[in-house]
Formats: C-alpha cells, structure tokens, sequence
C-alpha cells in the first residue's frame, strides 16, 4: 500500500525519524529524545501533527438521528460548541472505532476518527447515513490537526491566537471538550479544548495548505512558553501514563474487544431506545466478560512488546537475589516463577513522568485486580509485574483542569 505524509512531512523528515504507522502514515518518531519530548511536554507544552487521524463531515435534517444511532453514547443533550467521546460498535457489540464528535448545530456535525481504521470508519458511517437525510464527506485531506499540549499551552496560545475573533477573549473560559473558532497568525481555524496526554491541551483543525505556517508559527512564538514538538514514542508514553487506548494495538481492528473489556462502559447509553450494537452489549452485560485491559507495573528496563504473554506466578523463590549491577544494585528481590498464560500485553512504555516500565495488558478476570503478582515476557525472559489501577499518572485529572502545581 502507497505511504501516506500529512500536510506536514516536510518538517518532519528534516527534523524528526520517520516511521510508517497506522493507516500507512508517515509519522515522526522522536525529534530529538522521546523521554526528553514526553517530559517536556508535561511540564512546558509540546505539539504534535495528529494529521493521520479522520475528519468526516455530516450535514442534514438527518444528522444528529444517523450519530446517535452510530454512538453507544447519546449526543441529543449535546450544545452546539460541545465535543464529546465515545464508541462505534458492531451489532454484536465489538469496537469499530473510538470517536470524538462535535456539534456545530442540529444539521452540522464533524466526527473525528482514529488514525489506523479511518477509511473503514468513514464507509461505516457513509453506510449507515443510507436513507437518514445525512449527507457524510471525508475532510481528511483538507485538514491538518495540531495538538498543543501541556501546562503552559494555554498561556501560548493566549499570547498568539484571536477567539471568535476577538483578541481579546479569555481562553480560559473554554471547557474540557469545548471547541470554537480561532485565528492564528491571520489563518482561520477550529480550536479545541481536547488532547491525549492527560494534559491541559488543545487541538487546532487547520486548512491542510496552511498548516505549515501556523505549525511554525507555533514554534517560532512559543520559545519562551518551551515549545517543542514531540513525535510517536512520546506520544505513546505519554497517553500510557493516563492508561488512554490506541486504535490497533489496544482496539483491535478485528473488532473483538468490546466497550465493556478495556473499561469504556461509563460512555454506553442503555437508556436510549436504540443504536447500532444495543442488544449485543446488554447480552454482553448479562453474560459478563472473561478478560479486563489493565495496568502494569513491570520490573524490566525495557518495555514488553505488543503481544507478549502475560503468565501467572506459581509460586516465590526461597531465597532472596540480590542484583549486582545497574540503578537497582544491591537491591534484594524474591524471584517468582511463571506459570500459565493469563493474558497478553497490547501497549508498553517506560513512564518518563512516573520512573516505572509500564504496561496495559488484557488479562483474566481471575488476575485482573490491583495489587495481583503477575509475569510478563521482555525480549525472551520472563520478568514480575503487578496489576495497579489506573490511570498510571495524575488519577484525579487536575492536569486536564489546568492545575498542574
């Protein structure tokens, strides 16, 4: 299948290692450090080209009835201006895609996507919109998404853009998931308070042809606000710390997770009479589930690779190891021994903010509690973990709120 580069990919082959990722992207790997961009990110502001992701336009009388039969969640209550998180799933309940959608009135409305199932999103909506007076076009191309990210992205982004063109507009009045328009350096866009770092954050949809200059721009006038792009590794860690899922390695494509495994049941709306896939989670609810996506704390210095067995302990060591070497020398440990397979690993990544090997894992129920001993595969050994709840950083979300101290 052909590459693809986002309006973006000028700047990042000379700045930044490439690599292809979901949906046949070309994306930025790191710039400079992943561990330096992710913490950078969480103590100043970082931005990242979210370009990959979809944006599908739908307009009509029909709209509003076509997203809400689409969505587990229900948007009837939703304002114009509101942005809001759910699932689309199938009729037996399995996840096609985690979204976002935002209301701009009953007849117009954007939903957005995840990077890797876009095109099967989009004909998964354009299908459905069949007979619904809901007219769906892909925007993908024409925008260029953003990301600013961290504690001082809002003070950046004060002292650069215009809101609903007024200057003078506190852009501290916009809500956790509240979008409205904006200009950056004479460029027209949609501003969103909205991220996946766990972060105060904003998400800017930028005209593809001018995303260039509003990115640089964003460089250029965020130096004293430590501005720095970060790329996927960063990424990663960073939306691991906060235990958020990635459409491929944590939302398979073959649709067999549901809401209720990787713990995104709150967003399920039983009380509607009717979407796509209600039966299938209320026999789902009834019949309960065998595994849960969890959290781990791994004793390794490398993270575990998307697949890896996770396997249960047995039993304990009688005698203590002591480790000779590395930052953990000295240190006593109680060996454990593996047992049977009770899971396997779908994300791992050191935890720059937290200073722990991390993990999200689909494990047994049986073993799916905090504080269960556990044993994970890393490159060919067996190394201990334990079960911890999640979200790995900040599980009260003051960061989202902007209070970062």
């Amino acid at each position: 299948m052909a590459e693809r580069r986002t309006p973006l990919y000028d700047y990042h082959v000379k700045h930044a290692e490439v690599v292809k990722g979901g949906g046949e992207y070309l994306f930025p790997l790191s710039y400079t450090n992943p561990a330096e961009e992710h913490l950078n990110t969480r103590n100043n502001v970082g931005i990242q080209d979210l370009s990959t992701m979809g944006e599908v336009d739908i307009k009509g009388p029909g709209a509003e009835r076509l997203i809400n039969r689409l969505l587990v969640n229900d948007v009837r209550d939703m304002l114009p201006g509101q942005v809001r998180y759910s699932t689309m799933v199938n009729p037996e309940g399995g996840i096609v895609d985690d979204i976002t959608v935002y209301k701009f009135n009953d007849e117009h409305w954007m939903i957005v996507t995840s990077s890797a199932p876009r095109k099967k999103s989009f004909r998964w909506i354009s299908e459905h919109a069949v007979g619904m007076s809901a007219y769906c076009t892909d925007l993908t191309g024409a925008i260029a998404l953003i990301t600013v990210q961290g504690p001082r992205s809002r003070d950046l982004l004060t002292a650069i853009s215009e809101i609903s063109g007024n200057p003078q507009s506190n852009l501290a009045k916009l809500k956790f998931f509240n979008f409205t328009a904006a200009r950056i350096n004479e460029v027209d866009l949609l501003l969103s308070r909205s991220g996946y770092t766990g972060e105060l954050g904003y998400e800017l949809y930028v005209p593809a042809e001018q995303a260039m200059e509003v990115w640089e721009h964003l460089l250029s006038k965020g130096r004293e606000f430590g501005v720095r792009p970060y790329g996927t590794a960063a990424m990663q860690s960073l939306r691991i710390e906060k235990a958020l899922p990635l459409a491929g390695p944590d939302v398979p494509d073959d649709e067999s997770r549901t809401p209720f495994h990787l713990g995104l049941d709150r967003w399920i709306r039983f009380d509607k009479p009717d979407f796509i896939g209600r039966d299938g989670l209320l026999r789902l609810q009834d019949a309960g589930i065998n595994e849960r996506w969890v959290g781990l704390v791994i004793e390794s210095a490398l993270p575990a690779r998307a697949g890896a067995q996770v396997l249960s302990v047995t039993d304990f060591a009688q005698q203590k190891k002591r480790i000779l070497s590395g930052t953990r020398s000295g240190e006593a440990i109680t060996p454990a021994i593996a047992g049977n397979p009770v899971g396997t690993v779908s994300s791992s990544a050191k935890g720059h903010t937290v200073g722990k090997m991390l993990a999200m894992a689909f494990v047994q129920t049986t073993h799916a509690y905090p504080g269960a001993n556990v044993m994970v595969e890393v490159e060919g050994e067996v190394r201990p973990a334990k079960v911890v709840p999640t979200p790995f950083f900040d599980p009260q979300g003051a960061r989202l709120r902007g209070k970062s101290g």
